[in-house]
């Protein structure tokens, strides 16, 4: 048997299903099988998304504490897995609040909408939309946003719109990245040293997708934000595992964008996010 397929204990299944959660809804989510047992690799996802939630908690109670109705937004949603399990856990008892789902792909959002009639979660919203053309199905202001595992600059799409829609707090968890790597094919950076930094095509991506990231949180702390980068869950659980989570505490750092630029010179690079709020900025 493989560790996918292995089974977990009917007990230990009890054990790992959030109370509130109805193991139908994880049944839906492919959380949990037919029979309701619970394998490795579907332990492994819900164990991420739990943790992210849990992580979510100073921010959700923060929201509520200062906001009648918190909007909250999920970005990239895919089956939204992480937005039904905020849903009931925060947003349904809150008896406040809405949440709304985006998912490029249209069938996976007809199906969470689908989903969520069938629950009874009238305040979850989902939108069938790229995330850089959602904007105008979103309310004004958007207070908790957030992405878990959404691809390559979909999640630059997604903090760019936590900035333009001035969100209390962002929190996202990167997938792949690969276009600051292609970048760093073409930089020529007067440094000798740190061309040795991504000379070779695996530390180029390695080290892009780092340095992605690295971006991303100076460019937030730029707008603002006050930045925490840390692991989502063990690295058993998944290789795309850091999460940048970020509050609101100002409306510019100046400093933080010096920083940034002078980030931005030295490799060489311009990736999306960057290059969207230049355009913000622009217009």
């Amino acid at each position: 048997m493989t560790r996918a397929r292995e089974k977990i204990s009917r007990e230990r299944v009890a054990s790992e299903v959030p109370l509130g959660v109805p193991p139908a809804l994880l049944q839906d989510l492919h959380l949990l099988t037919r029979e309701g047992d619970l394998n490795a690799d579907a332990r492994r996802k819900l164990k991420q998304i739990k943790h992210l939630v849990g992580l979510l908690g100073p921010a959700l109670d923060d929201v509520y504490a200062r906001h009648e109705q918190p909007q909250l937004v999920d970005c990239g949603a895919g089956k939204s897995a992480l937005g039904f399990l905020l849903y009931a856990l925060r947003v349904g008892p809150a008896e406040r609040g809405a949440l709304t789902a985006i998912e490029a792909r249209s069938d996976l959002a007809a199906a969470a909408k689908e989903r969520a009639a069938r629950y009874g979660f009238a305040r979850m919203r989902c939108l069938a939309s790229e995330i850089a053309h959602a904007a105008p199905e979103l309310p004004e202001r958007v207070h908790v946003l957030t992405a878990l595992h959404a691809c390559d600059t979909a999640t630059d799409d997604a903090l760019a719109l936590a900035i333009a829609r001035g969100a209390d707090w962002v929190a996202v968890v990167p997938c792949c990245q690969a276009e600051v790597a292609r970048e760093l094919a073409k930089a020529k950076p007067e440094d000798a040293a740190a061309r040795e930094l991504f000379a070779h095509a695996w530390h180029r991506r390695e080290f892009g997708a780092h340095l992605t990231n690295v971006i991303r949180a100076l460019a937030l702390e730029a707008r603002g934000y006050q930045v925490t980068v840390t692991e989502l869950a063990g690295w058993e659980h998944s290789l795309k595992n850091e999460l940048i989570l970020g509050k609101r505490v100002k409306r510019f750092d100046a400093g933080a964008q010096q920083r940034l630029g002078a980030l931005l010179e030295r490799f060489q690079v311009r990736p999306a996010l960057v290059r969207l709020l230049d355009e913000t900025a622009a217009s």
